[in-house]
This record gives C-alpha cells, structure tokens and sequence, in this order.
C-alpha cells in the first residue's frame, strides 16, 4: 500500500491520508 501511495497514481492523495498510511510518504 505504501508503494502505491508514493507512486505517481496517488499523487491526489491528501498528506491526512498518506499519514494514516503510516506517514512514510508523508514527511
């Protein structure tokens, strides 16, 4: 999941969600 939240296809992910991932794209 992680790989996909840092690829490109996520970029519209907001950085609330990617920290909910665990933060690890979210610096």
């Amino acid at each position: 999941a992680t790989l996909f939240l840092c690829s490109d296809e996520a970029s519209y992910i907001t950085g609330a969600e990617l920290h909910v991932d665990g933060g690890h794209c979210a610096v």
